[in-house]
């Protein structure tokens, strides 16, 4: 009696034991195709670009900033307040300069391609108007 238990704890470790093994080199070999798969998906190349944007200060770059990483695509926007330069990165397959152009000129800011209308301006801060 004692000899069949024995036998059939040793059984039942080695069947879980395959078990588990065989469950890992599954995982392993899905985490092996995965990156693969992404790479093939993911091989945009995000484009950068300058974009002219009229500002004054720091709520300025903070509130142009959002606005352009807001638009669907856009992976980094940096405003230079000293150049009046915004520095994009974005995916071409989802955005282009002019959609993110007219998102900036919507909030009130003008840009190389597009004039914010009055009523966006006007709605700026006291600090943020750059009109003269």
């Amino acid at each position: 009696m004692k000899k069949y238990v024995l036998v059939m704890v040793l059984g039942l470790g080695i069947l879980s034991f395959s078990a588990c093994n065989s469950k890992s080199a599954s995982s392993n070999d899905t985490a092996q195709t995965e990156p693969a798969a992404q790479s093939a998906t993911e091989h945009h190349q995000d484009e950068h670009a300058m974009l002219g944007v009229q500002g004054l200060c720091e709520m300025c770059k903070e509130r142009i900033e959002t606005v352009a990483k807001g638009v669907e695509g856009v992976s980094l926007a940096m405003w230079d307040i000293e150049k009046k330069e915004l520095h994009l990165n974005f995916n071409p397959h989802q955005t282009n300069l002019d959609a993110i152009s007219k998102a900036i000129a919507k909030a009130g800011h003008d840009t190389d391609k597009d004039k914010a209308d009055q009523a966006a301006y006007d709605a700026l801060p006291d600090c943020c108007k750059y009109r003269k």
